[in-house]
């Protein structure tokens, strides 16, 4: 008597694939939609609530104008993520290496966390040597604690006993930090990443509303600004359209980074059956 096959409940990689990029791109159409039947319906102005096609023509011809700007803010906030990973991950370091070190100085780093960067950003603007440094200083303050906290709770979480286990075999401070420490904190670092990534974006836009910059270095923020000046919406939504998906490319970045990391051995990346 011949068994049945055994069907997998799983289903395959590719139609899961299809499907986590089908799913919100049908909804993504789904709102479009009712936004432009909304518009054509209502009646209301463009100046007011423009409809997508208009977005979508002012997307096409104020290019030449938007680009440079989403250039200006995609650098600042790749920039200021760079630093913030490396200062971070630095201090997170430096922090652990003692108990009275951590009570010396992580409180300093809270008060730059809870201070809002927009009361600050007047002094960085003076003391700062230009305006594009003092936007990066700004995105990096708000940018450094989320990883400096995910990586300080990592470092900290490592299994005793494998520590104990490392001290009896004789590994050097320096040897325990790189071959258990680290990899150990790895998973904490990539949730840091993840939301300093967003938060710095965050960060220099609303540095550049607080600076006031204008001019052929200036970013997003003053496009926003012009074109609200202006009235003219159609601009101002396409411009909020590309913060929109320079934030979501750069969630989607970390993202693939935390998995291409974590998917051969943490639980949070691991495959499955249920």
């Amino acid at each position: 008597m011949s068994s049945a096959p055994v069907i997998s409940a799983r289903p395959g990689r590719p139609k899961e694939l299809a499907l986590r990029i089908a799913v919100p791109f049908c909804v993504i159409a789904i709102l479009v939609f009712i936004w432009d039947a909304y518009v054509r319906f209502s009646g209301v102005p463009a100046y007011i609530f423009p409809s997508p096609l208009a977005v979508a023509k002012a997307f096409v011809t104020d290019w030449g104008t938007l680009a440079p700007a989403l250039w200006v803010t995609t650098k600042i906030t790749l920039i200021s993520l760079l630093l913030a990973l490396i200062g971070g991950c630095g201090f997170a370091i430096f922090l652990v290496q003692s108990r009275w070190i951590e009570l010396a100085f992580y409180p300093l780093a809270v008060i730059l966390q809870v201070t809002p960067v927009v009361a600050i950003s007047p002094l960085i603007l003076i003391y700062a040597p230009s305006t594009q440094a003092a936007l990066l200083i700004c995105a990096f303050l708000v940018a450094f604690f989320p990883i400096l906290s995910n990586m300080v709770q990592g470092l900290k979480s490592v299994d005793h006993n494998l520590i104990n286990l490392f001290e009896l075999y004789g590994a050097s401070r320096w040897q325990t930090l790189l071959y258990l420490k680290l990899p150990a904190a790895l998973p904490y670092f990539m949730t840091g990443l993840r939301i300093g990534g967003g938060l710095a974006l965050i960060a220099a836009v609303v540095a550049e509303f607080a600076a006031g910059s204008a001019g052929a270095g200036s970013g997003l923020a003053f496009r926003l600004l012009e074109a609200q000046y202006r009235l003219n919406i159609p601009r101002l939504f396409a411009a909020l359209l590309m913060l929109s998906l320079l934030g979501v490319a750069i969630f989607a970045i970390t993202s693939f980074i935390a998995w291409a990391s974590l998917h051969r051995w943490h639980e949070s990346s691991l495959k499955r059956e249920n």
